[in-house]
Protein backbone atom coordinates (compact mmCIF):
# COMPACT_ATOMS: atom_id res chain seq x y z
CA UNK A 1 0.00 0.00 0.00
CA UNK A 2 2.76 2.39 0.97
CA UNK A 3 4.82 1.55 -2.12
CA UNK A 4 1.93 2.18 -4.49
CA UNK A 5 1.09 5.49 -2.87
CA UNK A 6 4.77 6.47 -3.14
CA UNK A 7 4.68 5.86 -6.90
CA UNK A 8 1.60 8.02 -7.23
CA UNK A 9 3.52 10.98 -5.84
CA UNK A 10 6.25 10.68 -8.48
CA UNK A 11 3.83 10.40 -11.36
CA UNK A 12 4.94 7.91 -14.03
CA UNK A 13 8.40 7.21 -12.67
CA UNK A 14 10.11 10.43 -13.87
CA UNK A 15 11.60 13.23 -11.86
CA UNK A 16 9.46 16.37 -11.97
CA UNK A 17 12.55 18.50 -12.22
CA UNK A 18 13.85 17.20 -15.53
CA UNK A 19 10.52 16.32 -17.25
CA UNK A 20 11.28 12.64 -17.58
CA UNK A 21 14.90 12.89 -18.74
CA UNK A 22 16.28 11.07 -15.67
CA UNK A 23 14.89 7.96 -13.92
CA UNK A 24 14.12 8.10 -10.25
CA UNK A 25 16.12 6.04 -7.81
CA UNK A 26 13.84 4.09 -5.43
CA UNK A 27 13.95 5.42 -1.88
CA UNK A 28 13.31 3.29 1.23
CA UNK A 29 10.48 4.24 3.62
CA UNK A 30 12.94 5.06 6.41
CA UNK A 31 14.87 7.41 4.11
CA UNK A 32 11.62 9.06 3.07
CA UNK A 33 10.71 9.65 6.71
CA UNK A 34 14.07 11.37 7.20
CA UNK A 35 13.30 13.57 4.20
CA UNK A 36 10.00 14.53 5.85
CA UNK A 37 7.55 12.79 3.56
CA UNK A 38 4.07 11.59 4.62
CA UNK A 39 3.97 7.88 3.85
CA UNK A 40 0.14 7.75 3.81
CA UNK A 41 -0.48 10.61 1.39
CA UNK A 42 2.77 10.39 -0.55
CA UNK A 43 3.38 14.12 -0.10
CA UNK A 44 6.68 15.66 0.95
CA UNK A 45 6.08 17.74 4.06
CA UNK A 46 9.64 18.90 4.57
CA UNK A 47 13.09 17.66 5.39
CA UNK A 48 14.38 16.29 8.67
CA UNK A 49 14.70 19.81 10.06
CA UNK A 50 11.09 20.65 9.22
CA UNK A 51 11.92 22.82 6.14
CA UNK A 52 9.52 22.44 3.23
CA UNK A 53 11.23 21.65 -0.07
CA UNK A 54 10.57 20.51 -3.61
CA UNK A 55 6.87 21.35 -3.27
CA UNK A 56 6.26 25.09 -3.58
CA UNK A 57 2.60 24.75 -2.61
CA UNK A 58 3.63 23.43 0.81
CA UNK A 59 5.28 26.77 1.53
CA UNK A 60 1.73 28.21 1.79
CA UNK A 61 0.43 25.36 4.01
CA UNK A 62 -1.32 23.47 1.20
CA UNK A 63 -1.05 19.68 0.87
CA UNK A 64 -1.64 17.57 -2.18
CA UNK A 65 -4.68 15.28 -1.84
CA UNK A 66 -4.60 11.56 -2.58
CA UNK A 67 -4.93 10.54 -6.21
CA UNK A 68 -8.51 9.76 -7.22
CA UNK A 69 -7.68 6.12 -7.84
CA UNK A 70 -6.62 5.53 -4.24
CA UNK A 71 -9.41 7.63 -2.79
CA UNK A 72 -11.91 5.55 -4.75
CA UNK A 73 -10.26 2.33 -3.62
CA UNK A 74 -10.29 3.41 0.05
CA UNK A 75 -13.96 4.36 -0.23
CA UNK A 76 -14.77 1.03 -1.89
CA UNK A 77 -12.96 -0.89 0.86
CA UNK A 78 -14.86 1.05 3.52
CA UNK A 79 -18.19 0.29 1.82
CA UNK A 80 -17.37 -3.40 1.53
CA UNK A 81 -16.30 -3.47 5.17
CA UNK A 82 -19.54 -1.79 6.23
CA UNK A 83 -21.58 -4.23 4.15
CA UNK A 84 -19.79 -7.23 5.65
CA UNK A 85 -20.32 -5.89 9.15
CA UNK A 86 -23.98 -5.14 8.46
CA UNK A 87 -24.54 -8.71 7.25
CA UNK A 88 -22.89 -10.05 10.40
CA UNK A 89 -24.99 -7.74 12.56
CA UNK A 90 -28.23 -8.77 10.89
CA UNK A 91 -27.36 -12.45 11.27
CA UNK A 92 -26.73 -12.07 15.01
CA UNK A 93 -29.83 -9.99 15.63
CA UNK A 94 -32.07 -12.13 13.40
CA UNK A 95 -34.64 -14.16 15.25
CA UNK A 96 -34.98 -11.93 18.34
CA UNK A 97 -38.76 -11.65 18.80
CA UNK A 98 -39.72 -10.78 22.36
CA UNK A 99 -43.44 -11.12 21.67
CA UNK A 100 -43.08 -14.74 20.64
CA UNK A 101 -41.39 -15.56 23.96
CA UNK A 102 -43.85 -13.58 26.05
CA UNK A 103 -46.82 -15.63 24.85
CA UNK A 104 -45.46 -18.60 26.83
CA UNK A 105 -45.48 -16.66 30.12
CA UNK A 106 -48.03 -17.46 32.81
CA UNK A 107 -49.41 -14.53 34.78
CA UNK A 108 -49.76 -14.53 38.56
CA UNK A 109 -53.50 -15.15 38.14
CA UNK A 110 -52.80 -18.16 35.91
CA UNK A 111 -50.34 -19.59 38.43
CA UNK A 112 -52.88 -19.32 41.25
CA UNK A 113 -55.33 -21.44 39.26
CA UNK A 114 -52.96 -24.43 39.23
CA UNK A 115 -53.85 -26.62 42.19
CA UNK A 116 -51.02 -29.07 41.59
CA UNK A 117 -47.88 -27.69 43.25
CA UNK A 118 -45.56 -29.46 40.81
CA UNK A 119 -47.37 -27.95 37.81
CA UNK A 120 -47.24 -24.51 39.41
CA UNK A 121 -43.52 -24.93 40.14
CA UNK A 122 -42.92 -25.94 36.50
CA UNK A 123 -44.53 -22.78 35.13
CA UNK A 124 -42.79 -20.59 37.71
CA UNK A 125 -39.46 -22.06 36.55
CA UNK A 126 -40.53 -21.45 32.95
CA UNK A 127 -41.23 -17.79 33.75
CA UNK A 128 -37.75 -17.48 35.28
CA UNK A 129 -36.24 -19.05 32.17
CA UNK A 130 -38.15 -16.60 29.96
CA UNK A 131 -36.82 -13.71 32.05
CA UNK A 132 -33.26 -14.96 31.46
CA UNK A 133 -33.83 -15.34 27.72
CA UNK A 134 -35.41 -11.91 27.38
CA UNK A 135 -32.47 -10.40 29.29
CA UNK A 136 -30.05 -12.09 26.87
CA UNK A 137 -32.02 -10.83 23.86
CA UNK A 138 -32.09 -7.28 25.22
CA UNK A 139 -28.35 -7.23 25.90
CA UNK A 140 -27.43 -8.76 22.52
CA UNK A 141 -29.69 -6.27 20.74
CA UNK A 142 -28.19 -3.30 22.58
CA UNK A 143 -24.53 -4.36 22.78
CA UNK A 144 -23.81 -6.24 19.52
CA UNK A 145 -24.61 -3.24 17.33
CA UNK A 146 -22.26 -0.85 19.16
CA UNK A 147 -19.51 -3.45 19.55
CA UNK A 148 -19.46 -4.25 15.83
CA UNK A 149 -19.40 -0.55 14.97
CA UNK A 150 -16.32 -0.22 17.19
CA UNK A 151 -14.32 -2.80 15.20
CA UNK A 152 -11.72 -1.25 12.88
CA UNK A 153 -12.95 2.36 12.90
CA UNK A 154 -10.23 3.26 10.33
CA UNK A 155 -10.59 0.63 7.55
CA UNK A 156 -8.43 2.51 5.01
CA UNK A 157 -5.65 3.25 7.55
CA UNK A 158 -5.45 6.93 6.69
CA UNK A 159 -5.56 8.13 10.29
CA UNK A 160 -9.17 9.36 10.06
CA UNK A 161 -11.92 7.29 11.72
CA UNK A 162 -14.61 6.71 9.12
CA UNK A 163 -16.99 5.13 11.65
CA UNK A 164 -17.72 5.77 15.31
CA UNK A 165 -15.77 3.63 17.75
CA UNK A 166 -18.14 3.38 20.70
CA UNK A 167 -16.00 1.12 22.85
CA UNK A 168 -12.91 3.24 22.23
CA UNK A 169 -14.79 6.37 23.22
CA UNK A 170 -16.02 4.75 26.44
CA UNK A 171 -12.61 3.21 27.28
CA UNK A 172 -14.03 -0.27 26.94
CA UNK A 173 -16.88 0.27 29.43
CA UNK A 174 -19.82 -1.89 28.36
CA UNK A 175 -22.23 -0.32 30.86
CA UNK A 176 -23.06 2.56 28.51
CA UNK A 177 -24.43 0.23 25.84
CA UNK A 178 -26.72 -1.82 28.09
CA UNK A 179 -30.48 -1.34 27.70
CA UNK A 180 -31.88 1.48 29.80
CA UNK A 181 -34.30 -0.88 31.51
CA UNK A 182 -31.45 -3.19 32.49
CA UNK A 183 -29.32 -0.31 33.76
CA UNK A 184 -32.18 1.01 35.90
CA UNK A 185 -32.81 -2.44 37.32
CA UNK A 186 -29.15 -2.90 38.28
CA UNK A 187 -28.85 0.61 39.70
CA UNK A 188 -31.95 -0.03 41.80
CA UNK A 189 -30.48 -3.31 43.04
CA UNK A 190 -27.17 -1.61 43.91
CA UNK A 191 -29.04 1.17 45.74
CA UNK A 192 -31.03 -1.37 47.77
CA UNK A 193 -27.88 -3.32 48.60
CA UNK A 194 -26.11 -0.17 49.78
CA UNK A 195 -29.05 0.83 51.99
CA UNK A 196 -29.31 -2.69 53.41
CA UNK A 197 -25.65 -2.59 54.41
CA UNK A 198 -25.91 0.90 55.96
CA UNK A 199 -29.07 -0.01 57.92
CA UNK A 200 -27.36 -3.14 59.22
CA UNK A 201 -24.43 -1.11 60.49
CA UNK A 202 -26.70 1.34 62.35
CA UNK A 203 -28.90 -1.45 63.77
CA UNK A 204 -25.95 -3.50 65.00
CA UNK A 205 -24.42 -0.50 66.76
CA UNK A 206 -27.67 0.18 68.61
CA UNK A 207 -28.25 -3.48 69.53
CA UNK A 208 -24.66 -3.91 70.74
CA UNK A 209 -25.01 -0.94 73.11
CA UNK A 210 -28.31 -2.34 74.45
CA UNK A 211 -26.83 -5.81 75.05
CA UNK A 212 -23.76 -4.42 76.79
CA UNK A 213 -26.09 -2.66 79.21
CA UNK A 214 -28.18 -5.84 79.63
CA UNK A 215 -25.15 -8.07 80.23
CA UNK A 216 -23.94 -5.66 82.92
CA UNK A 217 -27.06 -6.44 84.99
CA UNK A 218 -27.17 -10.20 84.28
CA UNK A 219 -24.77 -13.12 84.53
CA UNK A 220 -26.64 -15.28 81.98
CA UNK A 221 -24.24 -17.15 79.73
CA UNK A 222 -26.86 -17.23 76.97
CA UNK A 223 -27.05 -13.44 77.13
CA UNK A 224 -23.23 -13.21 77.04
CA UNK A 225 -23.26 -15.43 73.96
CA UNK A 226 -25.87 -13.14 72.41
CA UNK A 227 -23.68 -10.12 73.22
CA UNK A 228 -20.70 -11.74 71.48
CA UNK A 229 -22.93 -12.52 68.51
CA UNK A 230 -23.99 -8.85 68.25
CA UNK A 231 -20.37 -7.68 68.45
CA UNK A 232 -19.47 -10.05 65.63
CA UNK A 233 -22.50 -8.91 63.66
CA UNK A 234 -21.18 -5.37 63.80
CA UNK A 235 -17.77 -6.59 62.70
CA UNK A 236 -19.41 -8.50 59.83
CA UNK A 237 -21.31 -5.49 58.54
CA UNK A 238 -18.20 -3.30 58.82
CA UNK A 239 -16.24 -5.85 56.75
CA UNK A 240 -19.04 -5.99 54.17
CA UNK A 241 -19.28 -2.17 54.10
CA UNK A 242 -15.50 -1.82 53.65
CA UNK A 243 -15.24 -4.40 50.86
CA UNK A 244 -18.23 -2.85 49.11
CA UNK A 245 -16.47 0.51 49.14
CA UNK A 246 -13.21 -1.00 47.88
CA UNK A 247 -15.00 -2.60 44.94
CA UNK A 248 -16.92 0.56 44.01
CA UNK A 249 -13.95 2.96 44.19
CA UNK A 250 -12.66 3.90 40.72
CA UNK A 251 -9.14 4.94 41.71
CA UNK A 252 -6.53 4.57 38.96
CA UNK A 253 -4.01 3.19 41.46
CA UNK A 254 -6.41 0.38 42.42
CA UNK A 255 -7.18 -0.34 38.77
CA UNK A 256 -3.46 -0.75 38.05
CA UNK A 257 -2.97 -2.96 41.09
CA UNK A 258 -6.03 -5.13 40.28
CA UNK A 259 -6.23 -5.15 36.46
CA UNK A 260 -9.15 -7.63 36.28
CA UNK A 261 -11.24 -6.01 39.03
CA UNK A 262 -11.66 -6.29 42.79
CA UNK A 263 -14.89 -8.27 43.08
CA UNK A 264 -13.13 -11.17 44.78
CA UNK A 265 -12.49 -8.91 47.77
CA UNK A 266 -16.16 -9.33 48.77
CA UNK A 267 -16.13 -13.14 49.25
CA UNK A 268 -12.72 -12.82 50.90
CA UNK A 269 -14.29 -10.46 53.44
CA UNK A 270 -17.13 -12.91 54.09
CA UNK A 271 -14.58 -15.72 54.40
CA UNK A 272 -12.55 -13.80 56.99
CA UNK A 273 -15.67 -13.01 58.98
CA UNK A 274 -16.85 -16.63 58.85
CA UNK A 275 -13.57 -17.78 60.36
CA UNK A 276 -13.80 -15.15 63.12
CA UNK A 277 -17.39 -16.22 63.85
CA UNK A 278 -16.46 -19.91 64.13
CA UNK A 279 -13.47 -19.23 66.40
CA UNK A 280 -15.47 -16.91 68.68
CA UNK A 281 -18.29 -19.39 69.23
CA UNK A 282 -15.83 -22.17 69.84
CA UNK A 283 -14.81 -20.06 72.84
CA UNK A 284 -18.47 -19.70 73.93
CA UNK A 285 -18.88 -23.49 73.57
CA UNK A 286 -15.84 -24.03 75.77
CA UNK A 287 -17.24 -21.75 78.49
CA UNK A 288 -20.60 -23.57 78.33
CA UNK A 289 -18.89 -26.91 78.91
CA UNK A 290 -16.84 -25.49 81.78
CA UNK A 291 -19.99 -24.15 83.46
CA UNK A 292 -21.70 -27.55 83.13
CA UNK A 293 -18.75 -29.57 84.45
CA UNK A 294 -19.34 -28.97 88.22
CA UNK A 295 -22.83 -30.48 87.69
CA UNK A 296 -24.34 -27.91 90.00
CA UNK A 297 -25.32 -24.27 89.88
CA UNK A 298 -28.06 -21.68 90.37
CA UNK A 299 -30.62 -20.67 87.75
CA UNK A 300 -30.42 -16.92 87.16
CA UNK A 301 -33.37 -14.76 86.23
CA UNK A 302 -33.04 -12.39 83.29
CA UNK A 303 -33.66 -8.75 84.28
CA UNK A 304 -36.20 -6.75 82.31
CA UNK A 305 -33.48 -4.76 80.52
CA UNK A 306 -32.01 -8.02 79.23
CA UNK A 307 -35.44 -9.22 78.09
CA UNK A 308 -36.02 -5.88 76.33
CA UNK A 309 -32.63 -6.04 74.59
CA UNK A 310 -33.26 -9.56 73.31
CA UNK A 311 -36.80 -8.73 72.15
CA UNK A 312 -35.52 -5.63 70.36
CA UNK A 313 -32.87 -7.73 68.63
CA UNK A 314 -35.44 -10.28 67.50
CA UNK A 315 -37.79 -7.61 66.10
CA UNK A 316 -35.12 -5.47 64.39
CA UNK A 317 -33.21 -8.41 62.93
CA UNK A 318 -36.44 -10.01 61.74
CA UNK A 319 -37.43 -6.85 59.84
CA UNK A 320 -33.96 -6.55 58.28
CA UNK A 321 -33.95 -10.28 57.43
CA UNK A 322 -37.18 -10.09 55.42
CA UNK A 323 -36.03 -6.83 53.83
CA UNK A 324 -32.75 -8.41 52.64
CA UNK A 325 -34.30 -11.58 51.16
CA UNK A 326 -35.33 -10.00 47.79
CA UNK A 327 -31.88 -8.39 47.23
CA UNK A 328 -29.95 -11.09 45.37
CA UNK A 329 -26.37 -10.03 45.98
CA UNK A 330 -23.86 -12.17 47.85
CA UNK A 331 -23.11 -9.52 50.45
CA UNK A 332 -26.74 -8.78 51.25
CA UNK A 333 -27.60 -12.47 51.27
CA UNK A 334 -24.81 -12.99 53.80
CA UNK A 335 -26.38 -10.26 55.93
CA UNK A 336 -29.80 -11.92 55.51
CA UNK A 337 -28.31 -15.20 56.71
CA UNK A 338 -26.76 -13.40 59.67
CA UNK A 339 -30.11 -11.80 60.57
CA UNK A 340 -31.91 -15.15 60.34
CA UNK A 341 -29.28 -16.66 62.64
CA UNK A 342 -29.72 -13.76 65.07
CA UNK A 343 -33.50 -14.21 65.20
CA UNK A 344 -33.12 -17.91 66.08
CA UNK A 345 -30.19 -17.31 68.40
CA UNK A 346 -31.74 -14.49 70.41
CA UNK A 347 -35.12 -16.22 70.63
CA UNK A 348 -33.49 -19.26 72.22
CA UNK A 349 -31.21 -17.03 74.33
CA UNK A 350 -34.40 -15.54 75.78
CA UNK A 351 -36.24 -18.84 76.26
CA UNK A 352 -33.45 -20.96 77.81
CA UNK A 353 -32.77 -18.81 80.90
CA UNK A 354 -36.47 -17.95 81.30
CA UNK A 355 -37.56 -21.61 81.29
CA UNK A 356 -34.54 -22.60 83.39
CA UNK A 357 -35.42 -20.07 86.09
CA UNK A 358 -39.11 -20.92 86.12
CA UNK A 359 -38.47 -24.69 86.19
CA UNK A 360 -35.47 -24.51 88.49
CA UNK A 361 -33.17 -26.09 85.86
CA UNK A 362 -29.82 -24.36 86.40
CA UNK A 363 -28.16 -26.37 83.59
CA UNK A 364 -30.59 -25.27 80.87
CA UNK A 365 -28.94 -21.87 80.35
CA UNK A 366 -25.33 -23.11 79.78
CA UNK A 367 -26.63 -26.10 77.82
CA UNK A 368 -28.66 -23.79 75.60
CA UNK A 369 -25.64 -21.53 75.06
CA UNK A 370 -23.57 -24.56 74.07
CA UNK A 371 -26.22 -25.82 71.63
CA UNK A 372 -26.57 -22.36 70.11
CA UNK A 373 -22.80 -22.15 69.71
CA UNK A 374 -22.76 -25.48 67.86
CA UNK A 375 -25.53 -24.22 65.58
CA UNK A 376 -23.63 -20.99 64.81
CA UNK A 377 -20.38 -22.89 64.20
CA UNK A 378 -22.13 -25.22 61.75
CA UNK A 379 -24.00 -22.43 59.96
CA UNK A 380 -20.99 -20.16 59.45
CA UNK A 381 -18.71 -23.10 58.79
CA UNK A 382 -20.97 -23.92 55.84
CA UNK A 383 -20.75 -20.30 54.65
CA UNK A 384 -16.96 -20.44 54.98
CA UNK A 385 -16.81 -23.62 52.89
CA UNK A 386 -19.07 -22.11 50.21
CA UNK A 387 -16.79 -19.10 49.80
CA UNK A 388 -13.68 -21.28 49.70
CA UNK A 389 -15.13 -23.44 46.91
CA UNK A 390 -16.20 -20.38 44.92
CA UNK A 391 -12.79 -18.79 45.22
CA UNK A 392 -11.31 -22.13 44.16
CA UNK A 393 -13.22 -22.17 40.85
CA UNK A 394 -16.47 -24.00 41.58
CA UNK A 395 -18.67 -24.67 38.54
CA UNK A 396 -21.55 -22.26 37.93
CA UNK A 397 -25.03 -23.43 38.85
CA UNK A 398 -27.33 -25.02 36.30
CA UNK A 399 -29.50 -21.90 35.91
CA UNK A 400 -26.53 -19.71 34.97
CA UNK A 401 -25.14 -22.34 32.60
CA UNK A 402 -28.49 -22.59 30.77
CA UNK A 403 -28.54 -18.81 30.48
CA UNK A 404 -25.11 -18.87 28.83
CA UNK A 405 -26.20 -21.69 26.53
CA UNK A 406 -29.02 -19.47 25.28
CA UNK A 407 -26.46 -16.71 24.63
CA UNK A 408 -24.51 -19.24 22.55
CA UNK A 409 -27.72 -20.06 20.69
CA UNK A 410 -28.16 -16.38 19.80
CA UNK A 411 -24.83 -16.56 17.91
CA UNK A 412 -25.65 -19.83 16.12
CA UNK A 413 -26.39 -18.08 12.76
CA UNK A 414 -22.76 -16.85 12.50
CA UNK A 415 -20.86 -19.91 13.79
CA UNK A 416 -20.72 -23.56 12.75
CA UNK A 417 -21.20 -24.74 16.32
CA UNK A 418 -19.92 -24.67 19.89
CA UNK A 419 -17.38 -27.21 21.13
CA UNK A 420 -17.86 -26.29 24.77
CA UNK A 421 -19.32 -23.71 27.13
CA UNK A 422 -17.58 -23.67 30.51
CA UNK A 423 -18.60 -21.43 33.41
CA UNK A 424 -16.96 -21.32 36.83
CA UNK A 425 -16.70 -19.03 39.82
CA UNK A 426 -13.82 -16.65 40.40
CA UNK A 427 -15.29 -15.42 43.66
CA UNK A 428 -18.97 -14.47 43.49
CA UNK A 429 -18.88 -13.63 39.78
CA UNK A 430 -18.59 -16.06 36.88
CA UNK A 431 -15.80 -16.52 34.36
CA UNK A 432 -16.93 -18.06 31.07
CA UNK A 433 -15.09 -19.85 28.30
CA UNK A 434 -16.69 -20.35 24.87
CA UNK A 435 -15.01 -22.61 22.32
CA UNK A 436 -16.66 -21.89 18.95
CA UNK A 437 -16.40 -23.66 15.59
CA UNK A 438 -15.91 -21.75 12.33
CA UNK A 439 -15.13 -22.79 8.77
CA UNK A 440 -11.42 -23.21 8.07
CA UNK A 441 -11.54 -20.50 5.38
CA UNK A 442 -13.20 -17.88 7.61
CA UNK A 443 -11.32 -14.55 7.26
CA UNK A 444 -9.49 -13.30 10.32
CA UNK A 445 -11.55 -10.09 10.36
CA UNK A 446 -14.84 -12.02 10.57
CA UNK A 447 -13.46 -14.40 13.21
CA UNK A 448 -12.28 -11.46 15.30
CA UNK A 449 -15.62 -9.63 15.09
CA UNK A 450 -17.63 -12.73 16.05
CA UNK A 451 -15.33 -13.62 18.95
CA UNK A 452 -15.20 -10.15 20.49
CA UNK A 453 -18.90 -9.47 20.03
CA UNK A 454 -19.73 -12.70 21.87
CA UNK A 455 -17.22 -11.79 24.56
CA UNK A 456 -18.66 -8.32 25.20
CA UNK A 457 -22.24 -9.59 25.17
CA UNK A 458 -21.34 -12.21 27.79
CA UNK A 459 -19.56 -9.63 29.94
CA UNK A 460 -22.69 -7.49 29.76
CA UNK A 461 -24.50 -10.04 31.95
CA UNK A 462 -24.60 -9.21 35.64
CA UNK A 463 -23.37 -12.71 36.61
CA UNK A 464 -20.32 -12.65 34.32
CA UNK A 465 -17.11 -10.92 35.31
CA UNK A 466 -14.80 -12.12 32.51
CA UNK A 467 -15.35 -14.02 29.26
CA UNK A 468 -12.84 -15.80 27.04
CA UNK A 469 -13.67 -17.00 23.53
CA UNK A 470 -11.48 -19.30 21.43
CA UNK A 471 -12.12 -20.30 17.81
CA UNK A 472 -11.52 -23.69 16.21
CA UNK A 473 -12.15 -25.18 12.76
CA UNK A 474 -12.29 -28.87 13.75
CA UNK A 475 -14.65 -30.53 16.19
CA UNK A 476 -12.13 -33.30 16.87
CA UNK A 477 -9.31 -30.97 17.86
CA UNK A 478 -8.00 -30.59 21.42
CA UNK A 479 -10.09 -28.84 24.05
CA UNK A 480 -7.74 -25.88 24.29
CA UNK A 481 -6.38 -26.45 27.80
CA UNK A 482 -3.99 -28.99 29.23
CA UNK A 483 -5.98 -31.62 31.12
CA UNK A 484 -3.16 -32.01 33.65
CA UNK A 485 -2.52 -28.29 34.10
CA UNK A 486 -2.60 -28.62 37.90
CA UNK A 487 0.15 -31.24 37.79
CA UNK A 488 2.45 -29.32 35.46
Amino acid sequence: MVGKRALSFWGNGKDDGDNGSRPVTPVSPSARRLRGEDLESGVSTGNANGDARRRPELMNGASRPKPRLWRFKDAANTVMEDRRREELKNAILHGIHRDQLEKFRKSDEDLKEFKNKKVRAFYEAQNDRLNDWLEIDAIVTAVADDVLESMNPDPDNDGDHERGGGLQTMSGNIWTFLPEEEKKRREKSEWKAKWAININVIANIGLLIAKIAAAFFSGSLSLIASLVDSALDLLCTLIVWTTNRLVSWRLSALQRKFPVGRKRIEPLGILVFSIIMVISFLQILQESVEKLMPLKGVAEELPMIAVGALLATIIVKGIIWFGCIPIKTTQVQALAQDCKTDVIFNTLSLLFPFIGHKAGLWWLDPLGAGLLSIFIIYDWGHTCFDNVTRLSGEAADDKTLKKLMYLAFRFSPVVEGFKSVTAYHAGDSIWVEFDILLKDDTPLSRTHDIVETLQYCAEGLKEVDRCFVSADYSVTGPSGHASDAERT
